[in-house]
């Protein structure tokens, strides 16, 4: 399956990163991407996009509860552990773009973060907030 020009991959095996190199993980503490197996990698039914790892802080945190994705409170139902400053996460692709505009994006981390976020975003925004 192919969203836009990249291909949907459901293994990490073959996925590349915004630097062109092999899609490292995101987190395996906690587990994250839509799949939980630590990668941030499209997935065909992730309508989400969660493709960007994201390293987490309190601001970003707090922003994220005020525009209604409370990522800090635990969903045991849904094996969510809730986030807290530190851990990394797959974040929505557009959820860090209306961070950034917004002046609340966290770090990125670049080799864990899936090409395809080159869609929406531009490398040189992502490198200005490169945590790796």
């Amino acid at each position: 399956m192919v969203h836009g020009s990249v291909n949907l991959e459901t293994s990490p095996m073959n996925a590349r990163n915004v630097l062109g190199q092999p899609l490292l993980p995101c987190s395996l503490n906690p587990r994250t991407g839509f799949c939980r197996d630590g990668y941030c990698q499209l997935h065909p039914e992730d309508r989400g996009i969660h493709t960007l790892c994201a390293v987490m802080d309190e601001r970003f945190l707090a922003f994220s509860a005020a525009v209604g994705n409370d990522l800090s409170t635990p969903v045991p139902e849904y094996g969510f552990p809730g986030l807290q400053p530190g851990d990394s996460w797959c974040l929505c692709t557009l959820r860090w773009k209306q961070a950034l505009e917004s002046g609340f994006a966290p770090k990125v981390k670049l080799a864990s973060t899936h090409e395809s976020v080159l869609e929406w975003l531009e490398l040189a925004d992502l490198q200005r907030y490169a945590a790796d």
